[in-house]
């Protein structure tokens, strides 16, 4: 999947994905989408709250070698 940024928030414990990823979505335009790295395991379920209260679009979520990878569409 094609991402306008990506956010690396691996080795960071809760709350600092969210934080980071607040940060990095300000930067981005309507409809553009944020590649996020964590290795949080916590970081999905926060994500996807996230996303959904903020207005964004949970796109999806895999994980690779202890990696979590999302992918957020700006609202």
């Amino acid at each position: 999947m094609n991402a306008h940024k990506v956010l690396d928030a691996q080795g960071l414990a809760c709350p600092m994905p969210i934080v980071k990823t607040k940060k990095a979505m300000n930067e981005l335009q309507t409809g553009q989408v944020l590649e996020i790295h964590a290795t949080d395991k916590g970081a999905k379920a926060d994500l996807a709250a996230w996303s959904k209260s903020g207005g964004h679009e949970w796109l999806q979520s895999t994980e690779e070698n202890g990696v979590f990878k999302f992918w957020i569409k700006k609202g």
